[in-house]
């Protein structure tokens, strides 16, 4: 197990450094986390979701990702309350205090407990991943994810410290020594995370670090920018915020309270000939060629949020004078005449306008869609199926009222059924997370402005890309942790 002296000290990425390094020496890993808290989740095979995080480091041990992986998901709705998911399917919406509250905890343990048994049944090693830090004594008697799940599991608990932050002495020695006795002898190892400048600097820190934990330090991973690997929060997209730039496509992003899959956009954004950012600011709408609207877990909220602080005016107005908008999931919801919530899943709005730039009407309901998603474009069915995945709640609908000559379905789905709706190429929506991960859509919608582009490139190779940042990341991993020593504590020979 992977712990946290605390939230973002990197986990997750190294958790799928791991997951890669296992299945280069010829082991057969899977990735583990008891319960999530995130907005960015995936759709598995079956149609089920999980953590996003859990599904990239599956995607790096090379398998399939499945619910066992992941089997309690929580995702905010508000600064108070989550959607709970368990094994895949969401079982309701829960306040903070109601959901740690010892009352029903066990049905959960029971539940996370035999997800870890099935999997540890079929894969070796389970590379288990903790949640925020082991140290909240405060919810030792109700945790799921971290020291407890480690005990069922019999788990060798490696500590991950975020050096960059500051306090890392404390905080690691704080993080043991406020375990139990029992707990504290099941930490075999100290990970120092996200070290900047000459690693010499900290041989007397490592010495010091030893002597104070009486644990070994197994690496101190020097801080990377250079290797790209999905992040589970959107923590940093406000700093990927910068302005359009001549000789490229422009790219804006709406900047979302509540925005989910942000990982739609990995692919554009690492295209030659794009220039992607991320704004909710009315001046740079008003310069982007393409805007896209992105998943929420909060549509009306967020759709009220952009009509109050002037972003949705910018992309009517924007839309107006020619540039092309694509709204995906919630994004497409936004899209339309109205959004109804009759029975206030999302709150107390019972209906709220829409952008009206697409003649839809969306109703928000309790069946939550999820399911991955093969599918050509309406308008080249005899091209190769491209790929992406569903997951949201609400039912939307054409208006009786469009005009079926000027409006299309989008896409159609392998099944027969149809998905999403364009009036051409300058307004287009759908409910496939990923479908910006297939060349043919992203030629699609940057044929337009082919004579903006100064350098002409190959389409990007996203599953290929992907594979390469896995090797550089394990490879990054490799070098500064000592990985016989890893061997040794896993195989009692310490």
């Amino acid at each position: 197990m992977l712990a946290g002296t605390g939230s973002d000290v990197g986990k997750s990425v190294i958790a799928a450094a791991l997951c890669r390094i296992f299945l280069q020496d010829g082991y057969h890993p899977a990735p583990f986390k008891a319960q999530n808290m995130a907005l960015n989740s995936y759709a598995t095979p079956e149609g089920l979701e999980i953590g996003r995080a859990q599904a990239v480091q599956a995607e790096a041990a090379g398998i399939p990702c499945h619910t066992d992986m992941n089997p309690l998901l929580l995702k905010p709705q508000s600064d108070h309350t989550s959607q709970v998911v368990l094994n895949g399917k969401p079982i309701g919406n829960r306040d903070a205090y109601d959901y740690f509250r010892k009352d029903g905890r066990e049905e959960l343990r029971q539940a996370v407990c035999n997800a870890y048994d099935r999997l540890a049944s079929r894969f070796n090693p389970i590379v288990m991943e903790g949640a925020g830090s082991i140290s909240e004594i405060n919810l030792r008697d109700t945790d799921l994810v971290n020291m407890p799940m480690a005990r069922h599991a019999d788990a060798d608990v490696f500590i991950v410290g975020d050096i960059d932050r500051g306090g890392v002495f404390a905080s690691v020695y704080g993080s043991i020594m406020l375990q139990t006795p029992e707990d504290r002898r099941r930490i075999k190892g100290i990970i120092i995370n996200k070290f900047r400048g000459d690693m010499r600097l900290f041989d007397d820190g490592r010495r010091m670090m030893e002597d104070i934990c009486q644990v070994p330090v197994l690496g101190v991973i020097p801080y990377f920018n250079n290797i790209h690997v999905e992040e589970e929060d959107s923590v940093d997209l406000a700093q990927k915020a910068m302005h359009a730039q001549e000789g490229m496509v422009n790219v804006a992003v709406i900047l979302l309270r509540h925005i989910s899959n942000f990982t739609d956009f990995n692919v554009l954004e690492r295209d030659p000939r794009v220039h992607l950012f991320y704004t909710n600011n009315t001046d740079d709408i008003s310069k982007a060629d393409i805007i896209i609207l992105p998943g929420t877990k909060s549509t009306i909220a967020d759709l009220y949020e952009i009509r109050r602080n002037g972003a949705a005016q910018a992309i009517i107005r924007a839309h107006r004078e020619g540039t092309t908008v694509l709204g995906i999931c919630g994004g497409y919801q936004m899209l339309g005449t109205d959004i109804c919530d009759p029975q206030h899943h999302e709150g107390a709005i019972d209906r709220i306008p829409g952008l009206n730039l697409l003649p839809i009407t969306t109703v928000i309901t309790s069946d939550k869609t999820t399911r991955q998603t093969r599918f050509h474009l309406a308008d080249e069915p005899n091209e190769p199926l491209l790929e992406g995945y569903e997951i949201h709640m609400g039912q939307t609908t054409l208006n009786d009222d469009a005009d079926t000559l000027s409006i299309r379905p989008l896409t159609l789905i392998e099944d027969g059924n149809h998905d999403g709706w364009t009036d051409g190429n300058r307004c287009m929506g759908t409910y496939i997370h990923g479908i910006l991960d297939n060349p043919s859509f992203i030629e699609r919608i940057l044929r337009p402005f082919e004579h903006k582009i100064k350098e002409k490139d190959q389409p990007f190779d996203i599953h290929a890309y992907k594979d390469q940042q896995y090797n550089l990341l394990a490879d990054h991993v490799r070098q500064h942790i000592d990985m016989d020593l890893v061997y040794r504590i896993l195989s009692n020979n310490t």
